[in-house]
């Protein structure tokens, strides 16, 4: 009933602020929903006049260009300090080997005139959020496994007054459709098509709520990658973790936004006074500490649990984004684990390296999600094309029981197919 209590994805808190910014924008103080319906629906039908006026009114920047020239994102590279880029191109070259490995192993197949055939998703648009922290790693996390699938059109959408950081990776991605337009706009606009952006065929990548409930109503449009909400770090662990290193991940976490989830289950009540005192020690020191004033105590905290089995039980329960094992034995539980988005083995497998350079993409189920959905990888780009083609005598050896079951679906036309067929082949000997 308190911080692992998990609500729907559209059982959202509404702030008064966030209210009075609606009214502010719209005249009236509109729900998210509404706020959200209202700009797709004008994108939909006036397109970049549409795009331009909403980013004007809620991004506070008038703009002459939806895009950014792709002279303008290889000229990023020169002003990105070289120790930046050289680690950009290095978590790049990770995440695109880890995937490549993935995409070896996927093949179709053909046997007795039936198969499947694998093929790439043809567009695909990349969401990267803005805010008060650039994110080029969740443009190198989501656009790379496309890329790897063989996606032959990748454009990317992200708020304007973009950082040279986030152009940047967009280059060592060789990506050259950058468009400055974020929110609700631009996933309008990447679903719909407008005179300046192109329609794609599925959209990826983390945003706010308004990117989220945007990204949920034009589903069917276009694919998804999920209805991903605020990111979240779930940590078991025992007496031989290092209440430094808890704090240290908990407090990586916490740092994200306000909404952010992280939780440490642990058999042992001295370590979890441990961890609080760290916490408090280390806070002092990080820059983003008023956001982890708000998210540690409205979404985080600690759970003890009686033994190892109640604390897995309570991980598959909840489903964590991120699961890490700060245990002694980390490897030897890695099968209790039903449903998390990633697992992290161990002290020296911690969730930032998940976040930047380990390989796999960071983009990840949330909100309980991992119940049945999967981290973005190049499956979310392949999609799997059924293959028939029956030889003359196995079309026959068919024929008559596909005749039978459309009979008894009232559908004659369909039993007709196949008889016509039958009679030919009965006459032809």
């Amino acid at each position: 009933q308190t911080i692992l209590k998990r609500t729907p994805p559209d059982d959202y808190e509404i702030s008064a602020s966030a209210l009075e910014r609606n009214r502010e924008i719209f005249g009236k103080p509109l729900t998210p929903d509404a706020a959200v319906k209202r700009i797709l629906q004008s994108v939909r039908d006036e397109g970049d006049k549409a795009v331009i006026e909403w980013t004007k009114l809620i991004d506070g920047v008038e703009l002459d260009s939806l895009r950014i020239s792709p002279a303008g994102i290889e000229a990023s590279l020169s002003r990105v300090p070289a120790e930046i880029l050289s680690a950009l191109k290095f978590a790049a070259e990770r995440v695109w080997t880890f995937h490549q490995k993935q995409r070896d192993r996927l093949s179709g197949w053909q046997e007795d005139g039936l198969g499947q055939l694998l093929r790439s998703i043809q567009q695909v648009g990349v969401y990267v959020p803005g805010g008060t922290a650039p994110l080029p790693s969740s443009l190198l996390m989501s656009a790379i496994p496309a890329q790897v699938a063989g996606v032959e059109k990748l454009i990317v959408c992200t708020p304007p007054e973009i950082p040279d950081v986030i152009l940047a990776a967009a280059a060592i991605c060789g990506i050259d459709e950058v468009y400055q337009v974020g929110g609700a706009q631009a996933i309008g606009a990447m679903a719909y098509g407008t005179e300046t952006i192109p329609a794609v065929d599925k959209i990826v990548g983390p945003g706010n709520l308004y990117v989220t409930l945007a990204k949920k109503y034009v589903y069917g449009a276009v694919g998804i990658d999920g209805i991903l909400g605020p990111t979240e770090t779930m940590v078991i662990a025992d007496d031989h973790a290092n209440p430094a290193f808890v704090a240290a991940d908990l407090l990586a976490q916490a740092e994200h936004d306000v909404l952010a989830s992280a939780i440490l289950v642990t058999t042992s009540r001295t370590l979890a006074e441990n961890v609080s005192a760290e916490i408090t020690r280390q806070i002092e020191d990080r820059s983003r500490a008023d956001i982890i004033g708000q998210s540690l105590p409205n979404r985080g905290g600690a759970v003890i649990v009686s033994d190892m089995d109640e604390a897995f039980e309570v991980a598959n329960a909840y489903g964590a984004e991120h699961l890490c094992l700060a245990l002694e034995n980390p490897m030897a539980y890695v099968d209790k684990v039903k449903n998390a988005g990633g697992i992290f083995v161990g002290e020296q497998s911690f969730e930032v390296l998940g976040d930047y350079v380990a390989g796999p993409s960071h983009v990840m189920p949330t909100g309980g999600t991992a119940r049945f959905a999967s981290p973005l990888n190049v499956l979310d780009f392949l999609k799997v094309t059924s293959l028939i083609a029956l030889d003359q005598s196995t079309a026959a050896a068919l024929s008559e029981k596909a005749a039978v079951l459309a009979h008894s679906e009232s559908l004659d036309a369909h039993a007709a197919s196949a008889e016509i067929r039958l009679a030919a082949e009965a006459k032809n000997g």
